[in-house]
């Protein structure tokens, strides 16, 4: 079983805190939800997380199955299983897709897979047509067509912890539905932290753990209660 664990962590950028004493853990098996107004530090932890280089962090510490990887570049978090799906997924010109998804998962895992059969699976089951598969990374997509890449990057690579930074913004009802369920399939092997605005999403996840973050801190953690609270009175309670 992985294991992630935020312990008291306080994170900048230059000289402005954000994240002000953040605690979380995730396990294998769990989806927790990060739900919080725009402006939060939702994003900001999802990339401290992965190290993100523009950030420092200023006291507390990121332990990934029992080893301390505060220090750690993003690369070697990935190495040992640590993914980020990007809120908005860049565009990489000359960069084709298959490529790029083949050579992510040699870095990580090594050979064994036929990546490109399996790249094409999982295009299929999310309604991306194969062909995209052959463009240029994210070039001339639209957002919930990134979302859907980001998703397939997740199943390919088959992370211990994935971060979903809003992976269900942009989508139409029936995609949203699929990726809640491959979110769940792959949450049987993965431990999932899912950043998200929207009540539709946070309602229908089956998850272990709902946190609201304001201002940088964790102000509130629970079950689906919270989902209700917030439908209700917005963040406004909370302030």
């Amino acid at each position: 079983m992985a294991e992630i664990e935020v312990k008291d962590l306080t994170a900048k950028i230059g000289e402005k805190e954000i994240l002000k004493g953040i605690n979380l853990r995730i396990r294998t098996g769990e989806i927790h939800l990060l739900m919080g107004p725009n402006g939060s530090g939702k994003s900001t932890l999802a990339n401290v997380m992965m190290g993100n280089p523009k950030y420092s962090i200023a006291d507390g510490k990121i332990v990934f199955n029992g080893e301390d990887i505060t220090n750690l570049p993003a690369y070697e978090r990935a190495k040992r299983g640590l993914f980020l799906a990007f809120q908005n997924p860049i565009e990489i010109e000359g960069v084709n897709i298959l490529h790029f998804l083949r050579t992510a998962y040699k870095a990580e895992k090594g050979e064994g897979k036929n990546v490109i059969e399996f790249a094409e699976n999982i295009a299929n089951e999310l309604n991306l047509p194969r062909e995209m598969l052959k463009r240029q990374l994210n070039v001339n997509f639209s957002g919930g067509e990134r979302k859907k890449l980001e998703l397939l990057q997740a199943i390919l690579l088959d992370p211990k912890i994935a971060i979903f930074d809003e992976i269900d913004s942009g989508l139409d009802i029936d995609t949203l539905k699929t990726v809640i369920n491959l979110l769940e399939k792959i949450k049987e092997r993965t431990g999932i932290l899912l950043i998200t605005h929207s009540e539709r999403t946070a309602e229908e996840v089956d998850s272990e753990e709902v946190h609201v973050i304001l201002d940088g801190k964790i102000v509130e953690e629970g079950g689906k209660e919270i989902i209700k609270k917030i439908k209700e009175k917005g963040y406004a309670s909370y302030r």
